[in-house]
């Protein structure tokens, strides 16, 4: 991990702190309760694919709950509610918004094993504002505030001083909805960099890896806001970069285009460069 240990996050009522304690609750009063425990008629798919189980509907109201109680002027926009009303996802620019996924990795979830993430980012004016990302199983809480900085149970992260050789860098290439013409670009990368590792399918655990330096970067082809905001403001804070093959920034609300992570810039770049050829 590239953290800078001297420097601890300060133990008050900010507001990291306050979504970190909603998804803890979360945690231990719903989801840490029924893993592994689930009967077949809590699993259910809600699309090809794309499970969901009761776990993620009510802890998403737990947490809807509590988020509200830390900003009642913000709208609540959950995966599971989504899910039943898609509309829900037209005004992520207007005003305060808290973004919920209750449970990212529910495949895993439901299987019965690691990993899975609980993940809440505020979102103001299109603006990524604070987020937390929870592994109820390690208990490992990732928080980030814009301009405040990142920090992984309470340890400030920092970028790496060092930048590695392209043939040393392992990262992330995820298959899903990968599309087919890119795969000799993916087929180069892979010859030229390290390692590459396929997704687990759960973003929530795969982002405080890039920011924290265990994998030096991550690609992803569909990018929902549920499974990035909270992850893309971490990166961020740590000094990484989130942003589209072309360069452009992560913005919320477009979901459709490949996104490459990297720990920093000069990774990005380097990442970048590999897969245009």
């Amino acid at each position: 991990m590239s953290a800078n240990r001297s420097a601890p996050r300060p133990q008050d009522s900010s507001l990291p702190d306050a979504i970190g304690a909603v998804l803890r609750e979360a945690a231990a009063t719903v989801v840490m309760p029924r893993f592994q425990r689930l009967g077949a008629d809590e699993i259910e798919e809600k699309s090809p694919g794309d499970l969901v189980t009761s776990a993620d509907r009510d802890a998403e109201a737990v947490i809807a709950r509590g988020l509200i109680a830390i900003r009642p002027d913000a709208r609540v926009v959950g995966e599971e509610a989504c899910a039943r009303d898609p509309s829900l996802l037209d005004r992520l620019g207007d005003g305060a918004v808290w973004v919920i996924d209750p449970i990212d990795g529910t495949g895993n979830y439901a299987a019965g094993r690691a990993p899975f993430a609980l993940m809440a980012v505020l979102i103001e004016g299109g603006e990524i504002v604070a987020s937390c990302i929870l592994d109820p199983v390690t208990d490992r809480l990732a928080a980030a505030e814009r301009g405040a900085g990142a920090w992984i149970n309470g340890v400030r992260l920092t970028p790496p001083t060092a930048m590695p050789m392209l043939d040393a860098m392992t990262g992330i290439v995820s298959s899903f909805a990968r599309p087919a013409a890119i795969e000799q670009q993916i087929t180069a990368l892979a010859r030229q960099v390290g390692e590459v590792a396929p997704t687990r399918r759960c973003a929530g655990d795969e982002y405080p890896l890039v920011a924290t330096g265990a994998r030096h970067f991550a690609l992803y082809w569909r990018t929902l806001v549920w499974d990035h905001a909270p992850g893309v403001l971490l990166l961020r804070e740590a000094g990484g970069v989130a942003a589209r093959l072309d360069g452009r920034a992560y913005r919320v609300g477009d979901p459709s285009e490949a996104m490459l992570l990297a720990q920093t810039p000069a990774i990005w770049d380097a990442v970048a460069g590999a897969i245009r050829g």
